[in-house]
């Protein structure tokens, strides 16, 4: 097996240096994990390192345009499958992929693993001794969590899987995959320790949170901080530690989160 990066020309602040597409290649075959951004200059750049290689999947990680956005595009183009968990705005799968799917490439099998958290439909895709992470783990950061209890299952899912090199969306390639998966788990569940401490300094909307529990983040960063935040609210007010305010639904910076004990 023959694993390639060919890496898009989209640096910023959600991308880092540019989202990463993954080729895997086996007995003449080759699949495309994550295409990327509709920026010709990548395509090409992806043809090119396919050589003479026969494409027989297109597998999209998840529905993020930087992930997908010439996704179909390119599987019309190589008369490949365009494969993925759901259709987004700017991807329709020829087929939808579930947990245990595997996609045949040469001699090598894609095994299809389900871990939603940082978007609701995410898929990893384990070749061999090697995991494509998407979103889900990425090179030198944390990442955007949306459901965080499905966040942290996946995590604990992928666990002690037995691979040993793990293939990201963003960032460079990572050994010792137990430890890069038990450092987001840390990260995560000290973070919610954060959360809790700031609630009972008087914090009390997802705004006051992120200024206390991110001190050392560039406010640049405090909305996408947010996002995170307000997963960790909704898991504990899942798990009763802290309470919505009475009849809201609004997850925005502006809603007070009383701890649950506070009326006690």
């Amino acid at each position: 097996m023959k694993i390639t990066r060919v890496r898009a020309g989209n640096p910023g602040m959600f991308t880092g240096q540019g989202t990463n597409t993954w080729l895997v290649e086996s007995a003449g075959e080759v699949a495309v994990i994550d295409p990327g951004p509709s920026l010709e200059q990548h395509e090409e750049a992806i043809v090119a390192a396919i050589g003479t290689a026969k494409p027989v999947a297109v597998l999209v990680t998840h529905c993020h345009l930087d992930h997908v956005e010439i996704a179909n595009a390119l599987a019309r183009r190589f008369r490949a499958a365009a494969l993925g968990a759901c259709p987004g705005p700017a991807f329709k799968p020829d087929r939808v992929l579930a947990d245990g799917d595997v996609v045949v490439v040469g001699e090598v099998s894609i095994e299809v693993i389900d871990t939603p958290g940082h978007t609701p439909y995410h898929l990893c895709y384990r070749a061999g001794d090697a995991l494509f992470t998407g979103d889900h783990i990425m090179g030198g950061s944390s990442v955007i969590v949306e459901h965080m209890i499905e966040y942290l299952a996946s995590l604990e899912k992928l666990r002690g899987i037995g691979v040993t090199m793990l293939y990201p969306g963003h960032g460079e390639p990572m050994e010792d995959p137990d430890e890069v998966i038990e450092w987001y788990v840390e990260h995560r569940l000290e973070r919610e320790r954060q959360i809790l401490a700031a609630l009972e300094r008087g914090a009390r909307t997802v705004g006051e949170i992120v200024e206390a529990c991110y001190l050392d983040v560039d406010p640049i960063f405090f909305l996408m901080a947010a996002r995170s935040v307000g997963a960790h609210l909704r898991k504990l007010v899942t798990e009763g530690l802290v309470e919505l305010p009475h009849g809201s639904s609004d997850w925005s910076s502006r809603v007070v989160f009383p701890l649950a004990h506070e009326d006690e």
